[in-house]
Formats: structure tokens, C-alpha cells, sequence
């Protein structure tokens, strides 16, 4: 399936039994970031929010590339220009956005999204490209490909909140030393520091991130699938109490549904679940 409403020049939108994928699509550009791309990748996103049927987006690059980072005529612009100019406009789509403020910004509103999003790393991330990779939700690559937060070398600060998500992922000694020299380092090293979840080869790579999905579409709830990834990243700024409160309200509230007890139903039927959130 294609989105009509926007025409595509830079990725690609595909959905198969609920599951979306999106590919980012210059692979003679070794899928540099512009402008351009993060609106059709943002307006993408939308889609798959607003598509009920879609349970688990992948995102991943065409070619021998995820992202390269930031397209390089568009840094050469930000020199002339004199100062950062994101190549996007005022309306933008805002998928993600309205659940916490802190979500509200690039990025960041991955957070905000209900669906998990799993990057399917191809081949070398930089910059923008890396930054994307880490605020999906998890993370599968090639072995052997090249990873850099990129910005040291261009004089930048670090992008996009890495310097907040990083640390949280890999711990604060791992971050410091990448975000702080901005050296290149191959997703097995990157496996070993916990940033990638599981290493694949090339020719099998898209095989096992579909079945992966496959796994969270068909054998986790929609609407616990929905509420974990809220909770995980919403506990992120908030206290062990609060959070406990919250899970007690969610787990009253979500036992009343429909799909708990159909879960039941199924699970003592030894069947897969139907399930209907969010259409309850």
C-alpha cells in the first residue's frame, strides 16, 4: 500500500499484515537526511498512527546504507546561510505529539507514538541517521557497519537529545566517549555496549526484523503493546511511585477491556487472540 495524500520522493510506505515499513530511499545518496525526508518520514509515521490495522512499524535504508546523516549540500547551505535551517516548514506533520510536552520535539516525539518502532540498520548510520536508529524502540543491524554521532567533526553540539538518550541506553562512560569523540565504531561493538539488540546478516536481515514484528503484532495486545511503550517512556522523567500508581490505574482499567478477556479465551483455547483495541 502507498500513501496518496503525499507524494513520496525520498522514502518509501509499505504495509503488509499489519505491519508498516518505512524506507528511507536515496540510496545514491547513501540515504542522506534532508529536509524533505523528515517530513515524508514524519507524515508516514502519521499514517501508521491513524492505521488501525498497523501494529508494528520497521524503518530501515535502500542500498548498502541506513542513513548517512545530514545530506552534505545541506550542511554546505547552513554555512552560507550562516546559521541551521531544518529544510522543513511550519506544518509539518506532528505524529507523536500532545501526549507530554517534553515529547513535542523532533525526535522525541517517537515517544508519543502507540506503536513500537523497530530500526532495521542495513548498513552505516551517522549523524541524523544515528539519532534516528536510537529513539526506535529497538534496534536490529548488519555486522560490520559504520556507526558515528558525526557532529565533532562539523563542529556541532551533539543532535537531537542524544546527549539524553545516549547515556541511557549504552551508560554514561559508553556515551561519553562516543558522543565526545565522535569516532567511528562498527555495529559490533555497538552490539556489545547494548545499543544494538541483535545482530543479523545482510541477506537475512528484513527475514528476521519482519518476524520479530510478527511476534509483537500477533502475540502481545495492542493496547498493553501501547501502554508499556507509554510507560517506559514516560517513567523516564518521573519517580518509582508514580509510576507504580500508574501501572495500578492502567491494570484496573485494562482488565475491564474487552481484549483481557479475550486474551483469557484464547489463552486457555491454546488459539491466537483476536484482537480489537482500538476499536473496543
Amino acid at each position: 500500500m502507498q500513501t496518496e495524500d503525499m507524494e513520496l520522493k525520498s522514502t518509501r510506505y509499505d504495509v503488509a499484515d499489519g505491519i508498516a515499513t518505512i524506507t528511507l530511499y536515496r540510496p545514491d545518496r547513501m540515504n542522506a537526511w534532508t529536509g524533505r525526508m523528515h517530513t515524508e518520514y514524519r507524515y508516514s509515521l502519521e499514517q501508521a498512527e491513524a492505521d488501525a490495522s498497523v501494529r508494528v512499524v520497521i524503518v530501515t535504508g535502500e542500498g548498502r546504507a541506513f542513513c548517512a546523516g545530514a545530506d552534505m549540500q545541506a550542511l554546505e547551505g547552513h554555512a552560507a546561510k550562516g546559521g541551521y535551517d531544518s529544510g522543513t516548514r511550519d506544518d509539518i506533520p506532528k505524529p507523536g505529539f500532545g501526549v507530554r510536552p517534553e515529547f513535542d520535539q523532533n525526535f522525541a516525539y517517537h515517544f508519543g507514538l502507540t506503536k513500537p518502532v523497530i530500526a532495521a540498520m542495513n548498513g552505516a548510520a551517522a549523524g541524523v541517521g544515528l539519532v534516528l536508529a536510537c529513539f526506535a524502540d529497538i534496534r536490529f543491524a548488519v555486522p560490520g557497519a559504520k556507526l558515528t554521532t558525526a557532529h565533532g567533526r562539523f563542529n556541532m553540539p551533539a543532535e537531537y537529545g542524544l546527549s539524553w538518550l545516549l547515556p541511557r541506553i549504552v551508560g554514561l562512560a559508553r556515551a561519553n566517549d562516543l558522543l565526545m569523540s565522535s569516532r567511528v565504531f562498527l555495529t559490533d561493538e555497538a552490539y556489545d555496549m547494548g545499543l544494538i539488540n541483535r545482530l543479523v546478516p545482510h541477506e537475512d536481515l528484513m527475514t528476521e526484523v519482519t518476524a520479530y514484528a510478527r511476534t509483537l503484532a500477533d502475540g502481545v495486545a495492542p493496547h498493553s503493546l501501547a501502554a508499556t511503550k507509554r510507560q517506559i517512556y514516560v517513567d523516564q522523567h518521573r519517580d518509582v511511585g508514580s509510576s507504580v500508581a500508574e501501572a495500578d490505574k492502567l491494570l484496573d482499567e485494562m482488565v475491564a477491556e474487552r481484549d483481557y478477556k479475550e486474551a483469557v479465551r484464547a489463552w486457555m483455547g491454546k488459539r491466537k487472540a483476536d484482537w480489537t483495541w482500538p476499536n473496543k
